[in-house]
């Protein structure tokens, strides 16, 4: 397995383990399907605005993804970091989301970033894991702020410091 930076070929190969999680999960709040073309442009769109979107790939296949993006736009957040980690279902417990996060916290590291923020749709114990692991601590609970499958469904957001 190895860790790269993604690339707007790489949309579709997202997109699916993306739509997974759409179709079965709370931990997107999107509910409908998106195509590669899109996961294309938000790679792109990603990068060109000095962010990282990197995959996990094994023998060719990609198994996950874990990206940064702007956390608020005024200018005084410059340095607060939004991060994100999806690990293909048939590919989870088996370090990926760790192994993406890893390359990815080293990185906003050496751009100088200060804090980094982690949303997670609540009860989600092994993402709450994941981000404790790095040594994040939630920070704030939201009950109730989202919709889906017919349920209201909490959120929680977890902070650390680079």
């Amino acid at each position: 397995m190895r860790v790269r930076d993604a690339t707007a070929q790489d949309g579709e190969a997202l997109a699916t383990i993306y739509n997974a999680y759409i179709r079965t999960s709370t931990a997107t709040f999107e509910e409908a399907l998106v195509g590669g073309s899109i996961m294309a442009s938000r790679i792109s769109n990603t990068l060109s605005d000095g962010y990282d979107w990197l995959v996990a790939e094994d023998e060719g296949q990609l198994i996950g993804y874990a990206y940064s993006s702007r956390w608020m736009a005024r200018p005084a957040y410059r340095f607060t970091v939004e991060v994100s980690v999806y690990v293909a279902k048939e590919a989870h417990g088996k370090g990926i989301g760790r192994a993406l996060y890893d390359v990815l916290f080293e990185r906003l590291r050496a751009k100088d970033y200060h804090t980094v923020i982690g949303i997670i749709t609540l009860p989600n114990p092994a993402s709450v894991r994941l981000h404790e692991s790095y040594g994040m601590e939630q920070v704030a609970h939201y009950r109730e702020v989202g919709r889906k499958f017919d349920q209201w469904i909490d959120v929680g957001q977890w902070q650390g410091m680079l």
